[in-house]
């Protein structure tokens, strides 16, 4: 009988099938803990710094001599600088890797957040606070995409297929905890302190210590042992033609603009609460109380909806279902916002709104990244970003466009300005929640796609089966040539 080389069976295997070389054995790091804390502080640190001025707009607004718009434009430009910077940082995350990404973002969010700090110095003459300020806020804001962007790509890399979707939630939902955190210390400070400087001083050494770990503490873009098979070939396709891939990929152009429209209508909601409420008597308080229950419920119902997903992989079900009960909560809202003295019916939408549209986020997140594999984690996530923040402008013009003069009493409204005790916002309400629903209806009904991701980790899988098998055979007949 012909005799089989018994020195090394796995090299035999190779010669009966070279395919199976590229199934490898998969192993978990503990640093990727350490690597999530840091993302999550970077992106919690980075969003406190985009809303630090907006709660308190008026002391800032007679601190730095200028108008309330201008004070405005300090959050805006976030939104703005977000599309010209985005296909950027998508490029520099799966080109270039996490490291120097995380690393560079750290370094512009503290210098953003120290040029803040220094532009409101007494030795500063008057005429140069602002222009400081927006110096710092512009850093601030060409390293939010450095972070935003991130989570998929550490969650892909460093994760097991079981861990990603929570890993991802854990990330992205950082960002929303620091607008929270600044709704509610921002005015705090000020009300006890009455100092600008102290403020800013405070909000720059979370931003300095995170800057740190950052560049000390992350040593690689990736572990030495890949988690799974997908994050093996995590870089498998060139920038510009996973940008073709995507283009073309039906399923991922459905998601990016149905969930780029949630993204966008999340904004406005947001943005436009505190002047939705005054005018029907609601205060800013409670305006602030309603959007601090939104953002915090927003974070349980993501916790619970990742986790569920990570144990089902129902990814598509899961989406689908969460986008229509949104929906309803947002109609719900733009009906109950138009009535007078109905408090509790009023945060019961707020917290509707936010448990079922914020829990779909990072599940969205992740089936872009089903989608579109094997098209790098930050291109995918990061062009359905720089969608939501396109349609995040046009959506605001529309709305504000649409408000109208209406003849009720202004005395019975909160709202500071007196123009604004005028208007009406049941139009714009409506017209925000019938774009909600269009892009749930489109979503439903036109989104259909395949797990790539997970179906090229599942062949892997396969592989490794019928590796040991092919082994065990060759052992086997290897053992039977010795006897011989």
């Amino acid at each position: 009988m012909d005799e089989v080389p018994s020195t090394n069976s796995t090299e035999a295997l190779d010669e009966y099938n070279p395919r199976l070389r590229k199934a490898t054995e998969f192993r978990v790091y503990k640093r990727r803990w350490f690597m999530l804390c840091i993302l999550c502080l970077l992106n919690c640190s980075n969003s406190v710094q985009w809303l630090t001025f907006a709660p308190v707009a008026d002391h800032t607004a007679e601190k730095l001599a200028v108008s309330l718009d201008q004070v405005n434009w300090l959050s805006i430009v976030y939104m703005v600088v977000a599309i010209p910077v985005g296909l950027a940082t998508t490029w520099m995350l799966d080109t270039l890797g996490l490291r120097l990404a995380m690393i560079l973002g750290s370094w512009l969010n503290m210098t953003g957040a120290v040029l803040r700090a220094v532009g409101v110095l007494s030795a500063v003459p008057q005429w140069a606070m602002f222009p400081m300020v927006m110096a710092g806020q512009t850093l601030a804001a060409v390293a939010q995409p450095l972070f935003v962007f991130s989570p998929t790509k550490l969650a892909a890399l460093w994760f097991p297929e079981h861990q990603r979707a929570t890993a991802n939630m854990i990330a992205s939902m950082s960002n929303p905890l620091g607008l929270l955190f600044a709704n509610l210390f921002s005015p705090l400070v000020i009300s006890n302190t009455h100092s600008l400087l102290m403020l800013l001083f405070i909000y720059a050494i979370p931003a300095t210590v995170v800057c740190f770990l950052a560049t000390v503490g992350i040593r690689e873009s990736v572990p030495p042992t890949p988690p799974s098979a997908s994050a093996d070939t995590s870089n498998s396709e060139p920038f510009l033609q996973g940008i073709k891939l995507l283009l073309t990929n039906k399923a991922y152009m459905v998601l990016l603009l149905c969930f780029g429209s949630g993204i966008a209508i999340f904004t406005c909601f947001s943005t436009l609460l505190e002047q939705i409420l005054c005018v029907k008597g609601y205060s800013s308080g409670f305006a602030g109380l309603g959007g601090a229950l939104f953002i915090v419920f927003g974070v349980i119902g993501a916790a619970f909806l990742s986790f569920l997903v990570d144990k089902t992989k129902m990814f598509t079900e899961a989406s689908k279902i969460n986008m229509c009960l949104t929906s309803l909560a947002c109609t719900g809202f733009a009906v109950v916002c138009q009535m007078r003295e109905q408090r509790a019916i009023v945060i019961v939408a707020c917290v509707l709104f936010g448990f079922f549209g914020f829990g779909v986020y990072p599940v969205a997140m992740e089936l872009s990244v089903e989608c579109s594999y094997p098209v790098g984690e930050a291109t995918s996530a990061g062009m359905i970003f720089i969608s939501g923040q396109i349609q995040s402008i046009i959506y605001m013009v529309l709305l504000q466009a649409l408000t109208t003069t209406t003849e009720a009493d202004p005395s019975l409204s909160t709202c500071a300005a007196g123009g604004d005790a005028n208007l009406s916002w049941m139009v714009p309400g409506l017209v925000m929640a019938g774009l909600c629903c269009l892009a749930s209806c489109c979503f439903v009904i036109f989104f259909r796609t395949e797990y790539r991701r997970l179906l090229a980790e599942a062949a892997v899988d396969e592989d490794d089966s019928l590796r040991a098998e092919l082994e065990q055979a060759l052992g086997k007949q290897a053992g039977s040539s010795t006897h011989a």
